[in-house]
């Protein structure tokens, strides 16, 4: 096995890693921006969440984290939509926020 190969199937590793990561994270900011509108009586729009940020930061349990910052979008009334997010520092979730009601 030549050190180029090696190279490629570890890199070939380290994207697929990546790839599950962000897909977890994902699903895991999605399902929190849900249960946030349920429980703020708003609907969430789209059905899912859009990353926004990527970045690595020095996270707390382990030297160093992904940071991530996702949008979606509500509505409180059915007309005006919202912008909502969630704040992700590896797999925990940091805030999680809505945009103020509109008058």
């Amino acid at each position: 096995m030549t050190w180029g190969l090696l190279l490629a199937v570890a890199s070939l590793a380290v994207l697929g890693l990546f790839w599950h990561s962000s897909l977890a994270a994902r699903e895991h900011a999605n399902r929190v921006a849900q249960e946030t509108c349920d429980g703020a009586g708003v609907q969430m729009l789209d059905g899912t969440v859009a990353i926004h940020r990527l970045r690595i930061v020095r996270g707390g349990d382990a030297p160093l984290a992904w940071h991530r910052t996702y949008f979606f979008d509500y509505t409180a009334d059915g007309y005006a939509r919202q912008r909502g997010f969630v704040v992700m520092t590896g797999d925990r979730v940091d805030t999680v926020g809505l945009a103020p009601r509109l008058a």
